[in-house]
This record gives C-alpha cells, structure tokens and sequence, in this order.
C-alpha cells in the first residue's frame, strides 16, 4: 500500500492484492493499477467525452482518473503542480510501466532496474528482442554510468566533443552511445543486424527539457528505459495522452500522465559510436556545427534505435 497526503491533508491509498479486500477495489499487479479515492464530500465526479472515451473521470484535488483500472494523472504541463507525480513514481519504482510526457513526444517508460517491466514495456510496444531500447537520463553522470560516454579530444586533431554536447543538454536530442556492462541485457540486446552496426551493444540516451519528465527522474534512483508511443499500425506518432490511454491501456499500461498534447516532432537522433557525430534523424533539434549528416542510404533510426522519442 502507498500512502499520498493531498491537499486539504486527505489521504489517498494506492493499494495492490492478490486477495479480494471487503471495502476497497483492488487488482493484482502488473495487469491493473486501482487508485482509491477518500470519499468526500469536496470530491465532485464529472463526466467529460473525450475521443474513443465514453466519459472520462476527474477528481478535484488531485486530478486522477480511474477508468478501468489505468491510473490517469492530469498535471499542468509547467509542473507546477508535480506534487501529484509522487503515486506514479512510486509505482515505477515498483514494476509498472506507463506513459509520460517528454520535450518532444510522449514516451512509454519503465524503471531500468525492473527487467521484468522492461520485458513488459517490449511486449507493450512490440519491439523485437533484437532492437536496443533508449533511456531517460537524470543527468551526464547518468550517461556516464550506462554508456561507455562522448567521445573526448586525444591531442590528435579530434574534437572533444563532450565539451559540445554538454552545451544541447537537456535538449531535444537522442545520442547512440556504446552500452556499458552497467546497462542491462534486456535494454539493449544484441542490437541491429544490419551489417555495419552488427552485433554493436549501443543504447540511445536522453535528457529531456521537460518539467514533468524532470520530475519524475529525480525521484527515481535509475534511468527510466523508453520507447516512443506511436499507432500500432501506423508509423506515426500519438500525440493526444486521452488516446495513448485508449488504444494502450489494454495492453497493459499501469498509469498515464496528461502533460497536454504534444507537437509531433520527435528528437533528432545523433550516432556518436563512430568517429564523427553523424545525424540518424533530423528533428526537433537543430543540427549543430560538429555534427554530420549520414548518408541517407545507409542506415535509418529504425535499424538502430526504433524506440527514440
């Protein structure tokens, strides 16, 4: 059970059991969070239509929404309000995976020290075993640990481009790194198979400049594995939270936080495995004076890092 004081100095439970309790809802985690509300008075219910939604719950302090099982938390996109991301991180730390906003699109994350979360969050997106997955990082020192870092001047005419990096940071940008014996299998694999990166043990890493998302990660004792959220059809990215709960929720999402909707512009994603920095993806990030453009017949961000947000 986890125990959240909100305002007014009510208490809120967030309760999971494998037995069936005689006053409360409860479910057995992984497959179905419950957020149990204080009965009050001051706790007015409304019901709002939304796409694919028939009515969606809100309560006034704070914003949670239990439809289902999924865990909805409303927060202004400012994080003014991140008090209210205290139950999600708690969950996280936990086992569960669920959907947060970021600077560029929402992601689908997980604590990187769960496997079994990080195998769910595969099963979730339905990302083949073979594909390296990315990582939400807290700070440098993060990427530090799960990477084996920049690439760093050598006296020899090679630009120190740590140096550089540190200066786009947190920013809309994806870097591949090569993985240290730090990160865990289950993050990275055995990598692409497309012959010149073969059997290359790389990993992308983000720091987003987002409030929420910051929020979250300093709470968090590890990196959170992501994935970009994207139709299950289509190559194209889910930008309304509403509708991520909607189509994902039934697949076995945990909980969504609502940052607002998003603008479908996806970081850009920079190779840094190599001796140049060369850019995978142009997007939100602009490109920058060390960086290259790779040949766009030799490899897409989908043969390296399919998940990158």
């Amino acid at each position: 059970m986890v125990e959240t004081q909100l305002c007014g100095g009510d208490t809120a439970f967030l309760r999971r059991s494998n037995s069936v309790a005689t006053t409360r809802r409860v479910a057995a985690f992984p497959s179905r969070v419950f957020f149990d509300a204080p009965k009050s008075s001051r706790f007015l219910v409304v019901a709002m239509a939304v796409k694919r939604s028939p009515k969606r719950l809100k309560y006034s302090a704070p914003h949670f929404t239990k439809e289902g099982g999924l865990m909805y938390v409303d927060v202004d996109p400012s994080g003014a309000d991140s008090w209210k991301l205290e139950p999600v991180v708690q969950l996280l730390k936990e086992g569960a995976v669920g959907v947060i906003p970021t600077d560029t699109v929402y992601a689908i994350v997980c604590d990187l020290k769960s496997h079994s979360a990080i195998e769910r969050l595969r099963r979730i997106k339905n990302i083949e075993p073979s594909k390296p997955l990315s990582i939400l990082c807290r700070s440098l020192r993060d990427i530090d640990t799960y990477t084996t870092g920049f690439p760093r001047g050598d006296g020899q005419g090679h630009a120190n481009i740590f140096r550089a990096v540190k200066h786009c940071l947190p920013g809309p940008y994806t870097f591949i790194l090569t993985a240290s014996k730090e990160l865990p299998k289950q993050c990275v694999r055995y990598g692409t198979t497309t012959a010149k990166y073969a059997w290359r043990k790389n990993v992308g890493v983000r720091i987003p400049d987002d409030a929420i998302c910051q929020a979250i990660l300093q709470k968090m004792e590890a990196p959170l594995t992501s994935t970009s959220v994207k139709w299950p059809k289509d190559n194209e990215w889910m930008i309304d939270p509403v509708v991520i709960a909607d189509i994902y929720g039934p697949e076995g999402l945990d909980f969504v936080v609502d940052g607002g909707v998003r603008v479908a512009d996806p970081s850009t994603v920079v190779d840094m495995t190599g001796t140049s920095a060369k850019i995978i993806r142009q997007g939100k990030g602009p490109k920058l004076y060390w960086m290259e453009e790779e040949d766009s017949d030799s490899v897409t961000v989908d043969d390296l890092i399919p998940s990158a947000t």
